[in-house]
């Protein structure tokens, strides 16, 4: 753990590097990932709900105490499940509470870690085949020594749990399955080179682009209903591609999927027959947040949150890098009701705003 008189410059250094992973939608999407750094028997973690995009224009940093949190999760108090009774309020600076991954920074005994949705590791953590695929390209990059792959827990208690299970001292890169990347380091500077390297050995080329949907088609489609064009029109290509299609629609594939786009995506054939039937067959409540129309392109609903569309893009980028003849390894109904009725991740809805908009590059 670094030294407290180092903090105010690391704490800078990682809000400037926060703010970039936030804009990147390829690293992290919308209130997704969370960054943290300790010293002095304190760590400063991403509150829940905020956008990595905005470090650098809000206080989202929370100061929690380390060692009471570790003891409570080693306890199993449940009081380490929100944190909240760790935070140090006298210096913090936002009524907001810690990330819903608290407890899994507290776990990692270096001073910095950065735990992001990135998209290259996602469509690798989601494969059946996964473990076997990351593993092979982190010993090509000389960087097995140091990386676990932890299998798929509840974000987390469940989860800084499992990690605790498979980390050792030296490990700086976890896999999450079905979930995403953690790196870790000594300092900012050593977990971000730790990050460009642990992303470029999983990298994986997406899929070309078929040819632009019919966007007069779709509008048409979608007048008078409760749905509408995504504004980022390369989310057609989750209907347009065969093989991302196929990714869509095989089920809820990582948390912030089933937290933001719900359980299911649905699909209807590409006629006004189709939405017709699909709307008088389905509840307003039940109305899936994105549909996907035959080849054609996708609809999303009018009430669509600014996360929720970020997450369609996540899933675009997900879907564009996993081949189609690869199996899958979809959420269970056990791990989706885990999420859905979790208060913590209710509580992070509450943030959630149809104009919260957070600028990102491609």
């Amino acid at each position: 753990m670094m030294d407290a008189l180092n903090l105010d410059d690391e704490l800078a250094t990682l809000k400037t590097l926060s703010a970039a992973l936030g804009r990147d939608r390829l690293k992290t999407q919308a209130a997704g990932g969370n960054t943290s750094v300790k010293a002095g028997g304190l760590m400063w973690v991403k509150a829940s709900g905020t956008w990595l995009a905005q470090a650098k224009e809000r206080d989202i940093f929370v100061p929690v105490w380390i060692d009471p949190l570790l003891t409570a999760l080693q306890a199993g108090d449940p009081r380490a499940e929100k944190a909240t009774d760790f935070i140090a309020s006298d210096l913090a600076e936002t009524t907001l509470r810690p990330s819903i991954e608290t407890t899994v920074h507290a776990a990692m005994g270096q001073a910095v870690a950065l735990h992001i949705h990135c998209v290259e590791t996602i469509a690798l953590a989601v494969r059946a085949d996964g473990e076997a695929a990351i593993r092979e390209k982190l010993a090509a990059a000389g960087l097995e020594a140091r990386f676990a792959f932890v299998p798929y827990r509840r974000p987390g208690v469940p989860l800084a749990r499992a990690i605790q299970a498979v980390a050792a001292p030296q490990t700086d890169i976890l896999v999450l399955q079905n979930h995403g990347l953690v790196v870790a380091g000594d300092s900012v500077a050593q977990a971000a080179e730790w990050l460009d390297q642990a992303i470029g050995a999983l990298a994986v080329p997406p899929r070309s682009e078929n040819p632009p949907a019919d966007l007069a088609g779709l509008a048409a489609l979608a007048e008078a209903t409760p749905y509408r064009l995504p504004t980022d029109a390369r989310a057609h290509q989750l209907a347009r591609d065969a093989a991302s299609r196929r990714v869509a629609l095989a089920g809820p594939l990582y948390p912030d999927h089933v937290i933001f786009l719900g359980e299911t995506i649905g699909a209807i054939a590409a006629e006004p027959a189709a939405m017709k039937r699909f709307l008088a067959a389905t509840s307003e409540d039940d109305l899936s947040p994105l549909l996907v129309v035959g080849d054609r392109g996708v609809l999303m609903r009018k009430t669509l949150t600014a996360s929720g569309e970020a997450m369609v893009g996540c899933l675009t980028d997900v879907a564009a890098r996993i081949p189609a003849d690869v199996p899958l390894k979809p959420l269970t109904g056990e791990e989706i009701y885990a999420l859905t009725h979790w208060e913590a991740e209710s509580y992070r809805q509450t943030l959630d705003t149809p104009s919260a908009r957070g600028s990102v590059t491609s």
